[in-house]
C-alpha cells in the first residue's frame, strides 16, 4: 500500500510512505472519527491512499494570519 501526504491548503507533496506491511493502524487512521477520515483521507482505485494534511509553510502562515482560515483557500 502506498501512502501519500499533501498539504490541503497549497498542495505541495510533502511524503510518501509505500511499504506492503503498513496498515492503517499502524499510521493512526483508527483514532479518527468518521467526519475527519472524510475530510483528511482519499481512497483511489489504484488502491493509494492521499493523507491531506497541513505543511509548515502553511500552518505558520495560518498561525500568523489566523484570518485566512476563513477562504476556501487561503493558501494556493
Amino acid at each position: 500500500m502506498a501512502v501519500n501526504y499533501v498539504c490541503r491548503h497549497c498542495r505541495t507533496f510533502i511524503g510518501r510512505i509505500d511499504a506492503p506491511d503498513i496498515s492503517e493502524e499502524r499510521l493512526g487512521f483508527h483514532f479518527l472519527t468518521p467526519s475527519e477520515r472524510r475530510d483528511i483521507i482519499a481512497y483511489n482505485s489504484s488502491g493509494e491512499i492521499t493523507v491531506r494534511i497541513t505543511c509548515d509553510y502553511c500552518r505558520e502562515n495560518l498561525e500568523d494570519h489566523p484570518e485566512l482560515s476563513l477562504l476556501a483557500n487561503p493558501l494556493q
